[in-house]
């Protein structure tokens, strides 16, 4: 058994690393605490078997996309005994503070994704007039195509008719003068 007091510099509090380190330290079976200091470091002590320290030393140093350990200064020593489990320190008003700066995010939060959806549905209604002003112009394209339709027809029924007068009337003249 052994105690080891760590303390973790870089981008370590308002960024749930101590959360993670009494996790971890329960699922070892650690005793100790970790807590924030003034300085922006975080202190953790852990009392337990070698190997599972070892294992811890290793399990503190994280880097991810919110928290970033850049420096674990260590210091091993006798155990004391004088924790029952391993729990996080909280100094006053923390929690308190880190709850209203939660629900600060949230409604930002909320705010944003409000305002996705307004300014969606706002696109969604231009969309949806487009649509139907598509629509309103394709069907008057078709009728607008059927009319044509309509008066060239009527146009080249006309010629047809005018073309058959044409044809009686030249054979009625080329027989008039005998060639059929």
């Amino acid at each position: 058994m052994k105690r080891l007091t760590a303390y973790v510099s870089g981008q370590v509090q308002r960024t749930g690393y101590r959360a993670r380190i009494v996790d971890t330290a329960r699922t070892l079976g650690l005793n100790g605490t970790v807590e924030n200091l003034e300085d922006g470091r975080v202190k953790i002590m852990a009392e337990g078997d070698d190997d599972k320290l070892k294992w811890f030393e290793e399990a503190i140093d994280i880097k991810n996309t919110l928290i970033k350990v850049s420096f674990i200064e260590k210091d091993y020593s006798a155990p004391k005994g004088d924790f029952a489990n391993f729990y996080k320190v909280v100094g006053p008003g923390e929690t308190d503070s880190r709850l209203d700066t939660a629900a600060d995010h949230l409604k930002e939060l909320i705010s944003a994704v409000n305002s996705m959806n307004n300014n969606l549905g706002g696109k969604m209604d231009v969309m949806i007039h487009l649509q139907k002003e598509t629509l309103t112009n394709q069907d008057d394209l078709l009728n607008e195509v059927k009319d044509s339709r309509k008066d060239l027809k009527s146009y080249l029924d006309r010629r047809f008719e005018k073309l058959e007068s044409d044809v009686i009337e030249m054979r009625i003249a080329l027989r008039a003068k005998g060639i059929i």
